[in-house]
């Protein structure tokens, strides 16, 4: 290697690398999430570190699970669906601890958005689909695709909803979103079906 190769080797910007947000060690591209239920804040974490938080145990931070599941089986009508009051055909429904309720988010242009989940809607959805009763609070959702055809539902990891949120909204333009924006959504889905199937 010429010494001039050597100083433009030297002088390029080392690749940016993440970092555990609780102990501060360099985390690889992938890895595990946590997450604070009380302000719903989702941070990075390296395996030592997100393992102290994968019991059951009353402690400030959940560890996000990464199991993906397609459920084949799920049935909502459009009649639930339309009472969810929802503009696009993408949302996410997560149990939250701290409040007490299911919330329905659903992402856009400037982030996610919540919409009012009544009660009785979500109990006729929940008595339907029985699997719901296995979402864990806080740290998996129910995430619904319904703009392909037919509809999807998933049972995801909460990562996986922010991870969706900040697609759309890195990559929406203009008033409808552009057409960049819904191949990358379409290309989110199908890698999600065959993480589903891993």
């Amino acid at each position: 290697m010429t010494s001039f190769a050597a100083l433009q080797r030297l002088a390029r910007k080392p690749e940016p690398s993440e970092h555990c947000d609780l102990c501060g060690a360099i985390v690889a591209q992938r890895h595990q999430h946590v997450i604070d239920p009380a302000v719903r804040k989702l941070m990075c974490s390296c395996d030592a570190c997100a393992i102290l938080f994968s019991q059951g145990g009353e402690t400030k931070y959940k560890r996000v699970p990464r199991q993906v599941r397609f459920l084949s089986d799920f049935s909502m009508t459009d009649a639930q669906w339309e009472s969810l009051l929802i503009p696009i055909g993408l949302a996410f429904f997560v149990r939250s601890s701290n409040e007490g309720r299911v919330l329905a988010m659903y992402p856009g242009a400037a982030g996610s958005a919540e919409s009012l989940l009544s009660l009785d809607t979500w109990t006729d959805i929940a008595q339907d689909n029985p699997v719901l009763d296995q979402m864990e609070a806080d740290v998996e959702a129910l995430l619904v695709n319904r703009l392909s055809s037919p509809a999807e539902y998933y049972l995801v990891p909460i990562d996986k909803c922010y991870e969706l949120v900040g697609l759309i909204r890195s990559n929406w333009r203009g008033l409808a979103g552009g057409p960049e924006v819904w191949l990358k959504i379409k290309d989110y889905f199908s890698q999600l079906r065959e993480a589903s199937h891993a």
